[in-house]
């Protein structure tokens, strides 16, 4: 217990001790991943609850997937999904059970892993499940992951490049069409791209930024619990790799199933956001006018403003608490020492009086930090 206080203490003495924020009664949410507005949307949930009762109400699987009994809500949303996307689709109980499920399934004696530098912790987790060889690439660095290949590619049979088409911490693309022509520098090479900020964002429908590019990406992971706004995630993948995972995915193999409730309302939303298209746009421009009040020059509906020390990111985010602006702090081991950050999410439904008042705050905190 001594061990577990001194390691509370240090973070923080450092500025890194996390707590459950409280709620906030007024404010504009900065923070949150509704990127489509579908979350906060009350008049789409009445829409879907209208056919809803409680002969085709089920709040548990009471199982996992190779177990329940009932499989309708599962197979229904599947098949929309692989009718959406061309390929066949499998249901997880969140992005972290996909990348960790799947990543420790591929891996093996015979498999290197190649993974950029700035992949999401649940790849890195998975990784280390699988007991194989992996190596890290420089942040979108198409050159540095080129030499991997070539210096230890040729002793492995297979080779998965592993990278985001959205970074969440940053903000910026995977340049994707880069990383698939990488595939051929190794006949045995996979590619897997994590999909989970683009989805329902980018692309045409909404299908992400590797949809133009199937199936040239063996592995596209989705989730539905940011733009979707439902809970779990899915893959997308060849007929196959979904029968491997379906026999070798721990994550899937040994958790209880979703509920059928949130699979049928997961399927309810995606099927209506093919059609967002006005929602898209609007986080377009909404990420211009963000991209402005930062600094950052970027376009995207997710960017940071480094601050680069933990103590001073805390109080920053206080300060705009005060005006009404929830944007939480994220400090190591998020992301790395002297980049900690406010990170700035958006949604389709922010009104302009919202970035108004973003904007006269963050004039008021950068002549703060100037003076």
């Amino acid at each position: 217990m001594n061990t577990i206080r001194q390691t509370l203490l240090k973070l923080e003495a450092e500025g890194n001790l996390r707590t459950i924020p409280e709620k906030m009664s007024c404010f504009v949410d900065f923070s949150e991943n509704d990127y489509l507005g579908i979350a906060s949307d009350v008049e789409f949930r009445k829409d879907f609850l209208r056919n809803l009762d409680a002969s085709n109400f089920f709040p548990s699987s009471s199982a996992s997937r190779l177990l329940a009994s009932r499989q309708d809500a599962y197979v229904s949303l599947e098949n929309l999904l692989s009718e959406s996307y061309g390929r066949a689709a499998l249901l997880f109980n969140s992005g972290y059970h996909a990348n960790t499920g799947m990543v420790a399934a591929l891996g093996g004696k015979d498999t290197l892993f190649l993974a950029d530098k700035l992949v999401h912790a649940s790849i890195i987790d998975g990784l280390t499940l699988s007991g194989s060889e992996f190596r890290r690439f420089r942040h979108n660095d198409m050159a540095h992951l080129e030499r991997l290949i070539e210096r230890y590619g040729s002793g492995y049979a297979r080779v998965v490049i592993i990278a985001e088409s959205i970074y969440s911490m940053d903000g910026d693309s995977a340049p994707v069409a880069e990383l698939v022509a990488m595939k051929r520098l190794h006949p045995g090479a996979m590619l897997y791209i994590d999909e989970a900020h683009a989805v329902g964002v980018c692309g045409d429908n909404g299908l992400g930024i590797c949809a133009p590019y199937r199936p040239q990406v063996d592995i596209v992971v989705g989730t539905f619990g940011k733009a979707l706004a439902s809970e779990g995630a899915f893959a997308v993948m060849d007929d196959v790799m979904k029968r491997y995972m379906v026999n070798r995915c721990r994550s899937l193999i040994f958790s209880t199933a979703l509920s059928p409730f949130m699979v049928s309302w997961s399927e309810y939303v995606f099927r209506n956001m093919l059609g967002m298209d006005d929602r898209r746009n609007r986080l377009c421009h909404l990420g211009r006018e963000l991209g402005e009040i930062t600094g950052s020059g970027s376009t995207s509906h997710i960017q940071p403003y480094v601050v680069g020390d933990a103590h001073r990111v805390v109080a920053l985010s206080r300060q705009l608490a005060h005006v009404g602006i929830k944007v939480l702090p994220i400090r190591t081991p998020t992301v790395p020492p002297a980049t900690e950050r406010l990170r700035f999410s958006l949604s389709a439904t922010m009104k302009d009086s919202d970035m108004s008042l973003l904007r006269d705050a963050m004039k008021e905190i950068k002549n703060t930090i100037t003076s």
